[in-house]
């Protein structure tokens, strides 16, 4: 007999997005397959895996090592001609085969290559949600394009322990004696970008309620409305929470009670 409480939690719960994931062998790395797979499973269920690129070239030899460990499906495509990527074009052909199917909400096209932006844009007009994965040579247009974009390169292995270990007792070298130089020496050495003060300040706003409070997500969500490859990652913080919680300087922090339950629910406002 089923559980009654089993059954009602099983049909309260909320639907797990169906996911496509399109992969350009030509311009993604399969270094970082593993934890790009780990991010789009925070989003939804990847129901379709496949990689397109020609895989006779030396160049895919890398992709070959992990395709059967991951379960992705290789198309491969030979070059019609020298100096033409008919990768990228049956990438999309395939795209809007799914499309069509009305099977899936979202796609995630790993690409650093700016055609994609098209295709992009097109999925956009159909009210599905576009995930895009690229380095950050990646252009400006198909960052935009997509609802989100992360880069790859946060997604890369972590650093070994043994040289973790080594920066950790080189910078115990260099501190003062509390901790604090330390603290934040482990925070830099994360971080690949310039903070943007100015963004995230203005992001915070058009967030914020009449007591200028804000929900953490939907400050986040803003975020990412306004600026598709925002990630905490690229300043030194897993975390939007972490890292609002460290800039002491610019946000105020409150912790406040969810409504009919005990969760705590984290509230942001700007100094």
């Amino acid at each position: 007999m089923f559980n009654p409480r089993l059954v009602a939690k099983i049909e309260t719960e909320e639907p797990t997005r169906r996911l496509a994931v399109l992969i350009d062998a030509d311009n993604a790395q399969a270094a970082v397959i593993e934890g790009l797979l780990a991010e789009i499973a925070s989003f939804g269920e990847a129901t379709v895996k496949r990689i397109y690129g020609d895989f006779t070239s030396p160049t895919s030899a890398q992709w070959k090592k992990v395709l059967n460990k991951y379960a992705i499906k290789p198309v491969q495509q030979f070059a019609y001609t020298t100096g033409k990527n008919a990768t990228d074009s049956t990438l999309i052909i395939d795209a809007m085969d799914l499309l069509y199917t009305r099977r899936f909400d979202g796609f995630c096209l790993v690409s650093s290559d700016s055609d994609f932006t098209g295709l992009a844009l097109r999925i956009r007009e159909e009210g599905l949600d576009v995930l895009g994965f690229g380095e950050q040579k990646t252009p400006e247009a198909f960052r935009n394009a997509c609802h989100k974009f992360l880069f790859t390169e946060v997604l890369r292995p972590a650093v070994p322990m043994m040289l973790a270990d080594s920066f950790v007792e080189i910078s115990h070298e260099r501190q003062s004696g509390n901790g604090a130089e330390l603290k934040s020496n482990m925070e830099v050495s994360g971080a690949s970008h310039p903070f943007p003060h100015s963004f995230v300040l203005e992001a915070l706003e058009k967030a914020s309620d009449d007591s200028g409070w804000a929900h953490l997500g939907t400050f986040g969500s803003y975020l990412t409305k306004l600026q598709p490859d925002f990630d905490s990652r690229h300043y030194g913080f897993k975390k939007l929470s972490d890292l609002v919680k460290s800039k002491t300087e610019l946000f105020c922090c409150e912790e406040r009670l969810s409504p009919g339950s005990d969760a705590k629910i984290l509230y942001v406002k700007g100094r």
